[in-house]
């Protein structure tokens, strides 16, 4: 899987004027009036939403994100909680059938490119030709994956968390990524999961 560490837009100025109606340092000053590191992520983007006519939460997020880099708030482990991403497509398959499809080495290769392969076992990785390396850490067949991850570029380690939920005899599919450090590395990200369950999907309905 090849992820490329680009933003799907520029973070200035500019582009935020554009999008939202202010500058990033007029939103900082907003949400210092707020109280937005007091309030936290969920109380600050829902006041970000509510003083724009924004349809998404891609802006409003970033907007935090940076709010947060800016005050120099991290975790214990000295790294920002960053940005996370959802991945999410239904297909119209049953879990079991989606599930053994993520599980078998050759459609997993093929879906992943790039010389994929995984060892689908706790303490099991995944790797491949582009540098992407995964460490699985929980597996519950039919139900969850997690796993840790990185990839070329990427600023620190992140968690990746799949789900496989059933929806009257289909499966939704939710790829989660947390800890993503920038901007670059979370809409990368984003694509790239996204390119992967569409040839899951292909996969899953066909075969």
């Amino acid at each position: 899987m090849q992820v490329i560490n680009k933003p799907d837009f520029v973070i200035n100025d500019a582009n935020c004027k554009e999008a939202t109606g202010k500058t990033i340092a007029e939103w900082f000053a907003e949400l210092d009036a707020f109280g937005g590191i007091k309030q936290g992520r969920r109380p600050s983007l829902t006041h970000i939403v509510s003083m724009t006519s924004m349809r998404e939460m891609s802006w409003a997020t970033s907007l935090y994100v940076e709010y947060e880099k800016h005050h120099g708030i991290v975790k214990k482990d000295g790294l920002a909680e960053g940005y996370s991403i959802c991945v999410t497509k239904t297909i119209s398959a049953p879990v079991e059938k989606t599930y053994a499809i993520w599980a078998d080495s050759k459609a997993f290769a093929q879906m992943f490119g790039d010389g994929g392969t995984q060892n689908l076992s706790e303490g099991g990785e995944i790797s491949c030709n582009a540098g992407c390396k995964a460490t699985f850490t929980r597996i519950r067949p039919n139900k969850d994956l997690r796993f840790t991850w990185h990839h070329p570029g990427c600023t620190a380690p992140m968690t990746v968390d799949v789900m496989f939920q059933d929806a009257k005899g289909k499966t939704l599919m939710n790829v989660m990524t947390s800890r993503i450090q920038t901007k670059d590395e979370a809409d990368g990200l984003r694509n790239a999961w996204a390119e992967f369950l569409n040839k899951l999907k292909s996969l899953a309905e066909t075969a």
